[in-house]
């Protein structure tokens, strides 16, 4: 089990500073060494042989897929390397013919737990900012279309009254392990959602809303969502979640009551589970969350503090 988050780690320079230069990305969009990444429908190209593997464009190959785009974002230097994502438009995987061996469009949650950290925290950053480009084709203040500036990392509104400057956005929302002490020691609230895999217990989580801190989005939700009160909110780490735009903020909490009360039309299951239980859980028909998420990595880190994950 790696000890770093999934989708984080990123290692391609961002280059702000390049992002303003028409003359320098049209070069680079230009130069064989260049790779694109193609997304089609929130899905990134992978090979389709063995265990999957990011598939980038260069050459002929990276101009075909820039003829066919609906949208272009720079997304950094690897290197002296420059690396473009681009939205492919059509109701068909399209094919690259040429490319590396078989390829095809895969869900990249499917995939991140096979591939290396800096190469899943790219395709991620793809995904999101190209998620993004699809849903801000409009300005929100005046309605008319928007074009892509800056590289794609800004929307202008083309109406010369407006003109107003959109920038990506990503929303925040709280993910927190909330612990109590117990009869049988210490335990953690895990929670069953609907729409969870079959038997998936995971932390509990929840969007920011305006006009609260982070700190009170964590109890409000442990309040709404299981009827508990909770205090010593501490951060812990943070995670990009592009599934579709949102920022996951790991949070660690202490419960300060311990009867649940789960909200029907929020949580399908809730209860305790001390580091014995969830070490039972598969023979109970019950799991712990999926490897690529955050709320994994905050249940690993409390079970580590008492030397049961290995």
């Amino acid at each position: 089990m790696p000890h770093w988050i999934y989708y984080t780690g990123g290692s391609v320079d961002r280059v702000d500073d390049r992002r303003r230069d028409r003359d320098w990305i049209a070069r680079k969009l230009r130069d064989d060494t260049t790779r694109v990444l193609p997304v089609w429908h929130d899905r990134n190209l992978m090979r389709a042989d063995g265990a999957p593997c990011p598939v980038a464009l260069t050459g002929p190959l990276a101009r075909d897929a820039l003829a066919m785009a609906e949208e272009v974002a720079l997304l950094g230097l690897d290197g002296s390397v420059a690396v473009f994502a681009v939205d492919v438009p059509g109701e068909d995987q399209p094919a690259f013919n040429g490319s590396p061996g078989p390829a095809e469009f895969l869900d990249l949650r499917q995939t991140a737990p096979t591939l290396p950290r800096d190469e899943g925290a790219l395709l991620a950053y793809a995904r999101g900012i190209l998620y993004w480009h699809r849903r801000h084709r409009f300005c929100g203040d005046c309605g008319s279309p928007t074009e892509s500036r800056q590289g794609g990392h800004v929307r202008k509104c083309t109406d010369p009254g407006c003109g107003r400057s959109h920038f990506p956005r990503t929303d925040p929302a709280v993910i927190m392990l909330v612990t109590r002490e117990g009869p049988q020691g210490e335990a953690a609230l895990l929670a069953h959602k609907h729409g969870f895999l079959p038997g998936m217990y995971s932390t509990l989580a929840g969007f920011v809303e305006p006009g609260e801190s982070l700190e009170e989005a964590v109890a409000r939700e442990v309040w709404e969502e299981a009827g508990v009160r909770v205090t010593d909110v501490r951060y812990r780490a943070s995670q990009p979640w592009p599934f579709p735009s949102s920022l996951m903020l790991g949070f660690r909490a202490r419960a300060v009551t311990s009867e649940i009360t789960f909200n029907p039309d929020e949580l399908a299951d809730a209860a305790w589970f001390t580091p014995d239980d969830i070490a039972r859980m598969p023979e109970a028909g019950k799991r712990l969350p999926r490897p690529d998420s955050i709320a994994l990595w905050l249940i690993r880190e409390w079970l580590a503090e008492g030397g049961n994950w290995p």
